[in-house]
C-alpha cells in the first residue's frame, strides 16, 4: 500500500485540545472517506475474483468454462498469461478490447503490485491487475458492477469515544527489525517493525507491534481485542498511528476498520503478528459487517 492510499486514513487529524464536538465532526469526516474509497470503482467492493496462476505454463483468460483461468466477468477469451522470470506476459485474444492506461492494448509485459504503478488490464466493467504474495502470483478482477458494490449496507461503528483517543509511549528499535506477518491465503509478508507502542488502559499496560510498509509512516498496525469474533470481525481490525514525536504516538481506536476480507472472498489480508492480541475489549471503530 503506497502513501497515496493511506490518505483517506490519516486525514480529519484534530489536536487534542480540539472540543468533544469538533473530535466528533473529525471522525464523521474519516469515516465517511473512508466509506468512499471502499466503494469507489476500484475499492475492495468491486473484487469479483483472485486466480492464482502456475508459473511457467502459459494460461487462457475468458469467461467461458474452457478456459484454464475462468472469470466471473469479462469476454469468453480474453487472452493468455505466462509469468516467466518473475514477469508477467500477456496476450490479448482476436476481438477482446482491452485498454492500458486509455489505450488499446494487444501484447506485453504486466507489472505486479509489488510495483508503484502495476499495469490495469481494463476490459468494459471489469478490470485486472498481477498480484505477487509471497511466491505465488495471481491475477485480482475487479467489476464496477459486483453485486457487492452495488449491494453495499453501510458499516457500523461503536459509538465515537474520546478516551480511545490515545497519547501513547513510541519505543523504537535500536537496531531496524523485520517481522513475518501470515495472511489469509497461506503466505507470509515481510514488514519492517521499526518500534514497539506501549499504553495503558484499565490499570494495564498493553503493547502493539508497529509495521512500516516500504518504510512510511504512519504505522500500520493490526490488532486483535476481547471484542473479535464477538461485536467485531474475527481475524483482525486494522489502524494506522503516528508518526511519533518526541517519544509519543497517537493511536486512534476510533479509527479502528474492517480488513478488505471482511467484505470480499478475493482479499489476501493479513493477520495479527505476535503480540498484536489484546487482552483488552476494545470497544471503538467499526463493527462487524452485516453482509
Amino acid at each position: 500500500m503506497n502513501k497515496s492510499q493511506l490518505l483517506p486514513f490519516i486525514l480529519c487529524a484534530v489536536s487534542f485540545g480540539a472540543s468533544a464536538g469538533e473530535y466528533q465532526t473529525s471522525i464523521d469526516a474519516w469515516h465517511q472517506q473512508r466509506v468512499e474509497r471502499l466503494t469507489a470503482p476500484a475499492g475492495w467492493l468491486s473484487l469479483v475474483g483472485l486466480h492464482w496462476l502456475t508459473p511457467p505454463t502459459t494460461q487462457t483468460i475468458g469467461s467461458d468454462a474452457t478456459n484454464a483461468v475462468q472469470l466471473a466477468v469479462g469476454p469468453a477469451k480474453l487472452g493468455t498469461i505466462a509469468w516467466i522470470a518473475g514477469q508477467g506476459n500477456f496476450t490479448a485474444a482476436s476481438g477482446a478490447e482491452i485498454t492500458v492506461d486509455g489505450a488499446p492494448f494487444e501484447s506485453g509485459t504486466l507489472l505486479d503490485d509489488a510495483n508503484e504503478k502495476p499495469t490495469l488490464l481494463r476490459f468494459g466493467s471489469a478490470s485486472l491487475v498481477l498480484i505477487k504474495r509471497g511466491d505465488r502470483v495471481g491475477l485480482r478482477v475487479r467489476d464496477e458492477n459486483a453485486a457487492t458494490r452495488t449491494g453495499f449496507k453501510g458499516i457500523e461503528r461503536f459509538p465515537v469515544d474520546e478516551s480511545w483517543r490515545i497519547d501513547a509511549q513510541w519505543v523504537p528499535h535500536a537496531t531496524p527489525q523485520t517481522i513475518e506477518v501470515a495472511t489469509m491465503v497461506g503466505t507470509l509478508e515481510s514488514y519492517a517493525n521499526p518500534g514497539v507502542i506501549r499504553f495503558e488502559r484499565d490499570g494495564k499496560t498493553h503493547t502493539l507491534q508497529a509495521l512500516a510498509e516500504k518504510g512510511s509512516e504512519p504505522f500500520f498496525i493490526i490488532f486483535a481485542d476481547r471484542t473479535s469474533g464477538k461485536e467485531t470481525y474475527g481475524m483482525a481490525r486494522y489502524l494506522y498511528a503516528g508518526p511519533p514525536q518526541e517519544g509519543r504516538i497517537e493511536i486512534d481506536f476510533n479509527k479502528a476498520y474492517n480488513p478488505p476480507c471482511v467484505f470480499t472472498d478475493y482479499a489476501t489480508c493479513p493477520m495479527p503478528p505476535e503480540g498484536n492480541r489484546l487482552d483488552l475489549a476494545v470497544r471503538a471503530g467499526e463493527l462487524k459487517y452485516a453482509k
